[in-house]
């Protein structure tokens, strides 16, 4: 029990010289990207033969690539994984079974027609800088990303954690903050976020250097058929706040293929019965 007399505090006034009055108070407001993340995605079956078939197509990955927003040329500048372009009409169809629940979370409201899928391999010393996905979608303020994770258990690798930024608003103008949030890269879990926030993957190590001890993933951008007609009264500040931090991020001109070799492909209707078809993913032609 306390040693402390059990009386009312009287309140104490904070004068003016412990916290002067200012009429410079100018503070920023820096905003979590919203953020919804489901366990056991596929469940224990599914991710073992996905992860089984990610390791059987070693040599079908290729090395990760950028696109710079001002000049449009592909490089692997401040990237440093494998890809593997991909479709899966049983992940499809589990992206668009928890959809509703993700955009009822985190506040989204636009309609979701189509992804862009790869595989990715990050091994000792993969990582990807700072960046938004704008390149990936044509309407950055209404996309979804996902990241769904894959990995040998234990663990075969150290590191790859998720980073994704606040954004900061100063003066009414949005961009990148300092603050962030990491999600941990466990197996069978996936991230969905804005496809306008800034995020990054930090470096990863993999002391093996074994293509099955990688950090697997498969990223997907999720968006509308066409971009949206305009402001949305109804979208919610934070949307349209990182969609303007983003713009500088987005290619000047549309790109007409995904740099690293993906093609859209149309979302099923939830409650496809294709979620208990046969957990098949094929490369993309």
């Amino acid at each position: 029990m306390s040693g402390y007399t059990m009386e009312p505090a009287t309140p104490m006034e904070i004068s003016p010289r412990v916290l002067p009055p200012s009429d410079q108070w100018s503070p920023a407001l820096a905003v979590p990207a919203p953020v919804c993340r489901f366990e056991n995605f596929l469940g224990a079956e599914r991710a073992a033969a996905l992860l089984e078939y990610a390791i059987s197509r070693e040599d079908d990955f290729t090395a990760g690539t950028v696109l710079d927003p001002l000049t449009g040329q592909v490089s692997r500048k401040g990237r440093d994984s494998l890809v593997l372009p991909v479709t899966s009409r049983v992940f499809s169809a589990h992206l668009a079974d928890c959809l509703p629940l993700v955009q009822e979370v985190i506040g989204h409201r636009a309609p979701l027609a189509q992804s862009l899928t790869v595989l990715t391999a990050h091994g000792e010393g993969g990582h990807f800088g700072i960046h938004t996905d704008a390149s990936r979608v044509r309407d950055v303020s209404t996309a979804l990303s996902a990241v769904y994770y894959l990995h040998r258990r234990p663990r075969g690798f150290g590191g790859g954690q998720l980073r994704l930024y606040d954004t900061a608003v100063v003066d009414g103008r949005a961009r990148p903050g300092e603050s962030y949030r990491e999600i941990e890269p466990e197996h069978d879990t996936i991230a969905f976020f804005p496809s306008g926030a800034f995020h990054e993957v930090v470096p990863s190590t993999c002391p093996s250097g074994r293509f099955p001890d990688h950090r697997f993933t498969l990223t997907t951008w999720i968006s509308g058929a066409e971009p949206a007609p305009g402001p949305d009264a109804r979208r919610p500040y934070v949307w349209q706040w990182l969609a303007d931090a983003a713009e500088g991020s987005r290619p000047l001109h549309d790109a007409e293929e995904d740099h690293d070799g993906a093609r859209p492909v149309a979302l099923p209707p939830p409650g496809s019965d294709t979620r208990l078809g046969p957990a098949v993913i094929r490369r993309t032609p």
